[in-house]
């Protein structure tokens, strides 16, 4: 076991056993219980002392009141205890304090009782306020989760109602396509629809405030054919993909995610002929800290002189500028058809 497992270990067990003594000391017992407790621990300590009487030095009288007025007060409250307390000083002061058998005072009878008093007094008090102190951080820890629940309640809520939304939207940019005529038109409100589509999966996918992280492979096989389909493309382009289980934060998976859908209308749009039929290639790897993401057509390729950096189409700069932000390098050439490429570094890298 290492040095770190070792100190781990003994802290488990610290906590373990703090918070089955809050667990102890917070309880809600009964009025029967805790008075018969108290009976209980007075008997028990009477009748030892009495045991041991015969075997003890003269100067222990209150030798096995202390225990029972502890385990008292902790487990009973603090009324049993200062009940308990006070019968068990008349006990000791009656029986075992000289001269025995009566209550008189003197010094030595006067001290003894004083000390006792102090003694068991300061015992008690502190009992109630580790009680009041455990008692207040159980409120508080029961307040604090109560509080992360309602937050994780209203982060969920937010996150649905928000992909809810943009569903909404896109179906209203779906519906007025209908009513465009102009192809470019068309076009344009076709990839706002794709868009949308991709932050209200991502936005479903990120729900769960504590698991804020996507598993992007996964997203990309679902996504891809949907786009492709929606595309009004899927009788006459076939698509592959090929993603590994690259985990991506969830900070960056909407810019990679509209990345993805740019590069894909990208090879739709241009890598496809119009009519003619055709392949898209996707795929995502991981190699070391760095993902790559790339897109593949088997159409007429880039034209000359071609650079993704000067490019004013609207789709290549989205997700140039998304690229940018996510501190990725986008690139595109000529490869029997286009081949656009996205490599994004991930973990302490990013």
């Amino acid at each position: 076991m290492t040095a770190m497992g070792q100190a781990a270990r003994p802290g488990r067990l610290g906590s373990l056993l703090l918070d089955r003594f809050g667990g102890w000391a917070t309880a809600r017992r009964s009025v029967a219980f805790r008075w018969g407790l108290a009976t209980v621990a007075f008997g028990l300590a009477t009748a030892t002392r009495f045991i041991l009487d015969p075997h003890l030095p003269q100067g222990f009288p209150f030798l096995t009141f202390f225990p029972a007025i502890t385990l008292t007060a902790f487990l009973a409250g603090t009324v049993p205890g200062v009940v308990v307390m006070i019968l068990s000083g008349a006990v000791a002061w009656y029986w075992f304090i000289p001269p025995v058998g009566s209550f008189q005072l003197g010094s030595g009878a006067t001290l003894a009782m004083g000390l006792y008093v102090f003694v068991t007094g300061t015992e008690i008090g502190l009992i109630w306020l580790m009680r009041r102190a455990v008692e207040r951080a159980a409120e508080a820890e029961a307040a604090a989760r109560a509080m992360a629940q309602s937050r994780s309640l209203m982060f969920a809520e937010l996150q649905h109602r928000v992909s809810n939304n943009l569903a909404v939207v896109g179906s209203l940019l779906a519906l007025q396509r209908r009513g465009v005529a102009d192809p470019a038109a068309q076009r344009a409100l076709d990839e706002a629809v794709a868009r949308l589509d991709v932050v209200a999966r991502l936005s479903r996918l990120l729900h769960d405030p504590e698991a804020q992280q996507i598993d992007f492979g996964a997203f990309l096989r679902a996504m891809v054919p949907d786009a492709v389909a929606a595309a009004g493309a899927g009788d006459r382009v076939a698509v592959r993909v090929v993603a590994e289980p690259v985990v991506v934060p969830a900070d960056r998976a909407v810019p990679l995610g509209l990345v993805a859908t740019e590069l894909l209308a990208n090879a739709l749009e241009h890598g496809v002929q119009t009519g003619a039929r055709g392949t898209i290639h996707v795929a995502l790897e991981q190699r070391g800290g760095v993902a790559r993401l790339t897109v593949r057509d088997d159409g007429p390729g880039l034209p000359e002189g071609f650079d993704v950096a000067g490019a004013r189409s609207l789709g290549l700069s989205i997700a140039r500028q998304f690229a940018q932000q996510i501190g990725g390098v986008l690139s595109m050439s000529s490869e029997g058809g286009t081949l656009s490429c996205l490599e994004m570094p991930l973990g302490e890298r990013a």
